[in-house]
């Protein structure tokens, strides 16, 4: 689906309830961000969905049929998007166990890895996730938006969020290696910018990761 005019490309927001008209089954889908983005000279937008049927998915108005679905809900938060997944057996969390679950529980969120973003964009999103930590409620919002439950502590102890955030880590930490050098042609300026917005603890992992080459 291409988008002819501005007001066709900026017609998605986030809070709104969407269909992908190609993948039916996915059912009903809240538009959790949106940014604009270009194919083949055309401007289109990159979408951030959470379908009640399909969980997480990234998707472009270049390629997805998308649609909406209805009425807008409003803007919501990231905990509120994800409870049409906490609905018992239709998030795969609940009756995920071993590789499956680690999967899961370790996986980079799609904005971070996004085909469709800049490598400033995919950096800028990788240097968020250093808002999280081990302790505290920071740990139980990772253990959200990593599971898709709103109460990730009903599925696991703190402790296996302690061990599975501990796993994270380490792979965030390559993936902010690989981000770094793929943003290697983004100019200083905005570089300094993506830098300075980041979480004091992204900004730190910046500086050791500097320090180690």
């Amino acid at each position: 689906m291409k988008p002819t005019s501005s007001t066709e490309i900026q017609r998605f927001q986030m809070g709104d309830r969407v269909v992908h008209s190609s993948k039916p089954e996915w059912g009903v889908g809240i538009v959790s961000t949106t940014s604009m983005g270009e194919h083949e000279g055309v401007p289109c937008q990159r979408l951030v969905v959470r379908f009640d049927r399909a969980g997480l998915k990234t998707v472009s108005t270049a390629f997805a049929k998308i649609e909406l679905a209805g009425d807008r809900v409003g803007v919501v938060t990231e905990k509120e998007s994800i409870k049409a997944r906490d609905d018992g057996a239709a998030n795969p969390v609940l009756k995920a166990t071993g590789r499956e679950l680690q999967d899961i529980m370790l996986k980079i969120p799609d904005a971070a890895t996004d085909p469709f973003a800049t490598p400033a964009q995919r950096l800028k999103a990788t240097l968020s996730l250093y808002r999280f930590s081990n302790s505290g409620g920071a740990l139980i919002d990772w253990a959200v938006m990593q599971s898709g439950l709103s109460d990730p502590l009903t599925k696991f102890t703190r402790h296996e969020l302690e061990d599975f955030f501990g796993f994270f880590e380490k792979i965030l930490w390559k993936h902010l290696g690989k981000m770094v050098k793929e943003a290697r042609d983004v100019p200083a300026t905005e570089l300094v910018q993506i830098r300075d917005s980041a979480p004091l603890a992204g900004q730190q992992a910046l500086q050791r990761l500097h320090r180690s080459r």
